[in-house]
């Protein structure tokens, strides 16, 4: 047995060498296989258990970003997570009894990360097997079926590699069900290289974008002095503006700046209004404002808003899915008698209806804010109501240098492909980037410095499959799994 929890501990840590900002990405089927030789032929109760240390050994480094929130935070989000693990490893344990196990296992894990992206307190759809992906030969089929079916895929591999090593160590000889094995645990990424994926349409836009940094470090980034951050990104957007005037730079069609660029309400506060404009004037075309705005005397929300050189404050996209606990608080009244850090997320964040598809210049932007690009109903939703390029607005100031911005720009990366689209990632501190529809980082920044460009991006309108179907990969592949484990207690309960 502590061979086994000693296997689900290696597959754990393994795993974790695939997520950014290590991303050796060769190591998502490795860690996959290791777990499930660590459940394969374990009872259901002992296999909880050894899937919660595979879990705890992954999460703990994957998901050490949260640390500036606080440790105990940390702790309390990996135990959390790790429950799913846990459920998962008991399901395993008995699809494994079954024919075809390796299939019925990878579509188990696919369940788990729904049921993760649903629970608690609407979700929390981190370290995602698809998200180790942001540039694999795993990565296209998110064009063919979305995030969930790239875990699938990476899943499959890893669960057809334990397969293999377990018919092996077995002492079975070489037959046809072996050499089929290592062949289907080939042949899945190598089907990656021939996913079909829509062409160039012959269309660009030229993309200003802003990264202007902040005063401060972790919870404390916007620092004592009002209005920093706001200023520092109408500086950048002046010195882009220079750059432009004296042909370093292109003139670009539209701005992007990130989330939480201006710390002060614009509708609100005239100095900050002035500022803001005076930085599109200067520029001269729209600008993408990150703010977060007044609504009524209790609440707020994130917003990001075109603001135009001529007209001012215009069009806008308020976030839909909130972070909680950073920008509401779920069980109020019960969380803010418990704990004082509650308090800091002051107003309650209202969410926004409709998706972020702005008119900006020559195209209509589908701006997504920071948190929502781990969720593919809210991606899909901007896709589907006509942005093209997308736009991610993010502030990860209280996480720099840590490895929540890689693992982000990995889901840039990844929503790419999955819908055909240039994605612009706009960062306060970094890290910001230009991702080609194929998943290629363009161009990116470094953290903690103040920088701007101007990059030219394809404008894509035709829809992958991905687009196009939508959540159907991810349900059936969940009722797989569903009906996978059906029959394996069913056949239990006949043996027993």
């Amino acid at each position: 047995m502590l061979l086994k929890a000693a296997s689900s501990l290696a597959g754990g840590l393994v795993l974790y060498l695939a997520f950014p900002p290590i991303g050796w990405w060769f190591c998502g089927p490795i860690g996959v296989a290791l777990l499930a030789l660590a459940l394969y032929g374990t009872r259901p109760r002992r296999a909880a258990w050894i899937g919660y240390v595979g879990a705890v050994a992954f999460l703990f480094p994957t998901l050490s970003w949260v640390r500036p929130i606080g440790d105990d935070v940390w702790l309390a989000l990996v135990g959390i997570e790790s429950l799913f693990w846990a459920a998962l490893a008991v399901a395993a344990t008995l699809v494994m009894r079954l024919r075809a196990w390796p299939l019925w296992v990878a579509c188990l894990w696919v369940a788990q990360e729904w049921a993760r992206g649903l629970f608690p307190v609407g979700g929390f759809p981190w370290a995602r097997l698809a998200f180790s992906q942001g540039e694999s030969p795993y990565t296209p089929f998110a064009a063919l079926g979305g995030a969930p079916l790239v875990s699938f895929t990476v899943a499959l591999s890893g669960t057809l590699l334990s397969a293999l090593v377990i018919r092996l160590a077995g002492g079975v000889r070489w037959d046809r069900t072996i050499a089929g094995t290592l062949l289907g645990a080939i042949a899945v990424p190598v089907l990656g290289f021939v996913v079909p994926r829509p062409g160039d349409e012959g269309e660009t836009v030229r993309i200003g974008v802003i990264q202007g940094n902040v005063p401060g470090r972790g919870m404390n980034f916007l620092g004592d002095e009002p209005a920093v951050v706001l200023r520092n990104h109408a500086n950048e957007t002046h010195r882009l503006a220079r750059a432009v005037r004296d042909g370093e730079l292109p003139e670009p069609d539209l701005v992007v700046w990130p989330e939480n660029s201006t710390d002060i309400d614009p509708y609100s506060d005239r100095s900050a209004a002035e500022v803001i404009d005076s930085a599109a004037k200067d520029i001269g075309v729209p600008i993408l404002v990150g703010a977060v705005v007044k609504i009524g005397t209790e609440n707020r929300a994130t917003r990001g808003l075109v603001w135009d050189p001529v007209t001012g404050p215009g069009a806008y996209y308020d976030k839909r899915k909130l972070v909680p606990f950073g920008e509401y608080t779920p069980m109020k009244e019960l969380v803010l008698a418990l704990s004082s850090r509650a308090h800091l997320v002051g107003r309650q964040s209202i969410a926004g209806k409709t998706p972020g598809a702005l008119r900006m210049g020559p195209v209509t932007v589908g701006v997504v804010e920071c948190y929502e690009v781990a969720f593919d109903g809210m991606v899909r939703d901007t896709v589907d109501a006509g942005g093209t390029p997308l736009v991610v607005q993010t502030n990860n100031a209280s996480y720099a240098l840590t490895n929540l911005p890689p693992q982000q720009l990995a889901m840039s990366q990844l929503r790419a492909v999955e819908f055909n689209r240039a994605v612009i990632t706009a960062a306060t501190t970094g890290i910001s980037a230009s991702v080609a529809p194929d998943g290629r980082v363009a161009w990116r920044t470094g953290e903690l410095v103040a920088d701007m460009n101007v990059v030219e991006v394809p404008v894509r309108t035709r829809s992958t499959l991905a687009a196009r179907v939508g959540a159907l990969p991810e349900w059936i592949l969940i009722l797989i799994g569903a009906t996978a484990t059906v029959a394996a207690i069913a056949k239990a309960r006949r043996n027993s």
